[in-house]
């Protein structure tokens, strides 16, 4: 056993230091200090960093209730917002037990990595089908609702040889729990399966995009060590893998689809496709063919209606211009990872506030 893959020990004191602490409010409280919870936290915020960092110590600490929303973009999907004070907590064991356990990750995992990211992912995914002839592109079904905690524990468990550092995240674990009616069967289950097995991460919550990329880690490194595997790479449950011929990415597919198995976990049947690189592939909101990137309808529509928002709140003196300017620019910004230089001045020249944007030509 290498240092790298030796247990991790020790992290609960650095988790629960008052700099920690004190760091992740400053990280939880980023763009967002003037929300009403966040303004009677940072108001005795010595007072509070001390009161949670002595019911961590104490083992006395216990999660809130989660605020459920559901959002419509890019699809819809229940969103859970923990309270603030859980969110520190979240920032603090990700700050500490992140960077030793992300040095094991494959580097085929793009998502919420730095480093990594959206844009690098499409960048390998745009050169992956200029240089393979075929992909296999796959989407696992309902993937954080359906993440297993046994199955999630056992995993973690081997690499973290800290029992505060394992009960913390039991607690964060079992706050977001779902004990419902089971998403899918598996052989052996019995009625009382979906009720002796809590599932799923709460979307929104900083650990659950930390855990579901470790959850499939050693897929991904599987994955990547097949035989006539050419390039392969994943963002959260998006996966692509590409080979010069179909053979060696069939066989692919069923090593997926067991070692999902093995994690209760399904391929979405309508979203995993094999298929020539030359009829253009779809990733990350972008679609690529003939050695071009172009936007995907339902990204420019989303897109659209952001612009549109934002002129009718600016006429209604609900924001500002310099703020609407600056969503157009992050907008801008993302679209220029493509070949978009003509849609980017289509979309933007109507707007006053975004006259300014590299896109657009000077105003004379």
């Amino acid at each position: 056993m290498t240092k790298s893959t030796l247990p991790l020990r020790d992290l609960y004191p650095r988790i629960t230091s008052f700099s920690t602490l004190l760091a992740a409010f400053r990280k939880a409280a980023k763009g967002k200090r003037y929300r009403p919870e966040v303004l009677a936290f940072a108001a005795d915020l010595e007072a509070e960093l001390f009161r949670l960092q002595n019911e961590l110590r104490s083992f006395t600490y216990a999660p809130g209730p989660y605020r459920h929303f559901t959002i419509r973009e890019p699809k819809s999907r229940l969103v859970s917002a923990a309270p603030f004070r859980d969110r520190v907590v979240h920032h603090a064991l990700i700050a500490v037990i992140a960077p030793p356990l992300e040095r094991r990750f494959s580097p085929t995992s793009y998502a919420n990595r730095h480093g990594y990211g959206t844009h690098r992912a499409l960048r390998r995914f745009a050169r992956a089908c200029r240089e393979h002839r075929w992909v296999l592109q796959a989407d696992i079904r309902l993937y954080f609702p359906s993440i297993d905690h046994q199955l999630l524990l056992a995993q973690l468990e081997p690499q973290i040889a800290c029992p505060g550092t394992l009960w913390l995240l039991r607690s964060i674990l079992a706050n977001g729990a779902c004990c419902g009616p089971a998403i899918d069967a598996f052989p052996g289950d019995t009625l009382l399966t979906p009720l002796e097995r809590p599932r799923g991460l709460p979307i929104g919550n900083l650990t659950s995009q930390f855990l579901a990329n470790l959850h499939l880690n050693a897929l991904d490194h599987q994955l990547r060590a097949l035989p006539g595997i050419r390039a392969c790479l994943r963002y959260v449950d998006d996966l692509a893998l590409f080979a010069d011929h179909p053979e060696p990415l069939r066989c692919a597919r069923e090593v997926l689809r067991a070692h999902l198995a093995a994690l209760r976990l399904r391929l979405h049947p309508n979203k995993t496709h094999l298929h020539r690189t030359a009829t253009g592939a779809s990733f990350v909101g972008f679609h690529v063919i003939g050695g071009r990137i172009r936007l995907r309808n339902p990204s420019l529509l989303r897109i659209r209606r952001g612009l549109r928002r934002c002129a009718r709140a600016v006429a209604q003196r609900r924001i500002s211009a310099e703020r609407a300017f600056a969503a157009a620019q992050s907008w801008d910004a993302h679209l220029a990872h493509g070949h978009t230089l003509a849609l980017r001045r289509r979309l933007f020249a109507p707007y006053g506030f975004a006259q300014g944007l590299p896109s657009l030509p000077p105003v004379a």
